[in-house]
């Protein structure tokens, strides 16, 4: 498989030393050496060489149990690019195995925007009472992820009447499209926190689907198109910082480089993804003001597109020591995969539900009053995972939303 060949390259320092494997959370799992890094190292790369066909049953069992996580890539000595490997072996598994059909529809919901505004509309319509109907089952999961997208604030604030000083950096934020349809509370939160802070957000149309999902699917070619979209859309403001509020995205938009190497776009690529921040990322960078106090035992979960795709792991704990009195109280499942993984709780919802296990017990001994994590997906399935142990107490909420509801209270609302 030549033209697969330079996506394999990666797993080459592989020397199997097995640093990977406490690091994997399927592993971890199901005790299956077949289910670990290591494991699907030695079956992608029988695949390149031709001994493990593409639609071989036994290999499509094991890569598309793999959460994508990329917490090997932090364990490993030896540096393997496990993520652009499991991508290319994907990829290469679709040409001969399509994706199952929820998954292609889900795909091809989000990559149309009419499609994803009538799904995303109805999701919205159905949240108010979706906490209603939590439960076990696969259905109860769904409508406990639903609710754990409901905004915790309601209220916005008037910025411009609080602010300090002048704006001096430009931003522009990339809305999603799970964050636009469902966490807009979140976006709305985050123009009003970097506002807050001197910088001064623009808009910008054309902007769609990161391709992050598709590409996570072994989708390259969708995921390219929509790539396309953004860089072209995000190329109007040349001078404007990328802000990015969701993990999972943020990961995407800064390999848009790696995923058209090679390619004509290359160049436009490489300048689009230099742009690229997350949005803890800036703040820290500017050192956030701080805000009124609030007094919550609060868990930080990070994501692990944001700690192991993109290694950013104290930005985040920064922007929450900006907001006085706020405790921070670890967990011991803090570092692991919460199972969410983009569609993978949709495909592999029993493997899904199986990695999610551990970290809520953990969060059952912390009892913090909320779990602050960066990515729509993390928050969905945590949330899920809280409400159906009956902790329906504990909120989970992204980072800007309590630096947002620290800084509201600082300015006379409550």
């Amino acid at each position: 498989m030549p033209s697969e060949s330079a996506g394999l390259r990666g797993l080459d320092p592989c020397v199997h030393c097995g640093f990977c494997l406490q690091a994997c959370p399927t592993f971890l799992a199901t005790g299956d050496e077949a289910d670990s890094p290591r494991g699907r190292i030695v079956m992608m790369q029988a695949m390149e060489a031709g001994v493990l066909a593409a639609d071989d049953p036994d290999l499509a069992t094991h890569i598309n149990r793999c959460l994508g996580c990329r917490a090997c890539e932090t364990a490993c000595p030896s540096g393997v690019s496990y993520g652009q490997a499991l991508e290319t072996t994907r990829h290469a598994m679709r040409k001969v195995r399509p994706l199952r059909t929820e998954g292609a529809t889900a795909l091809v919901v989000m990559a149309e925007p009419s499609l994803r505004n009538l799904v995303l509309g109805i999701a919205r319509m159905v949240r108010p009472v979706a906490r209603f109907f939590v439960g076990n089952s696969t259905l109860g999961f769904g409508m406990g992820m639903l609710a754990a997208t409901r905004p915790e604030d309601q209220n916005a604030w008037d910025v411009a009447a609080a602010a300090t000083s002048k704006p001096c950096d430009r931003v522009a934020v990339f809305r999603g499209c799970i964050m636009d349809g469902l966490f807009d509370h979140v976006n709305r939160a985050t123009v009003r926190v970097l506002q807050y802070n001197d910088c001064e957000p623009v808009d910008v149309r054309g902007q769609g689907c990161c391709g992050a999902l598709h590409a996570h699917a072994g989708l390259m070619d969708e995921a390219k198109t929509l790539a396309r979209r953004n860089i072209s859309a995000f190329a109007d403001v040349p001078e404007a910082t990328v802000v990015i509020n969701s993990a999972g995205c943020g990961s995407a938009l800064k390999e848009y480089a790696q995923w058209f190497r090679d390619k004509p776009e290359e160049g436009d690529a490489i300048r689009f993804s230099s742009r690229v921040k997350d949005v803890t990322e800036v703040l820290a960078e500017k050192g956030p003001k701080p805000g009124e106090p609030l007094h919550l035992k609060v868990a930080y979960d990070p994501p692990c597109h944001l700690v192991h795709a993109q290694r950013i792991r104290e930005a985040p704990i920064e922007v929450l020591r900006a907001i006085p009195g706020l405790e921070i109280v670890e967990h011991e499942r803090a570092d692991e995969c919460c199972g969410s993984a983009g569609i993978y709780s949709l495909l592999e919802r029993r493997m899904s539900r199986d990695v999610l296990t551990p970290k809520v017990q953990a969060l059952r001994q912390a009892m913090p009053d909320v779990v602050v994590s960066g990515n729509p997906g993390c928050i969905m399935q945590i949330g899920a995972g809280l409400r159906v142990a009956g902790l329906r107490d504990i909120r989970v909420m992204h980072p800007v939303e309590i630096l947002d509801r620290s800084y509201r209270r600082s300015n006379g609302n409550q």
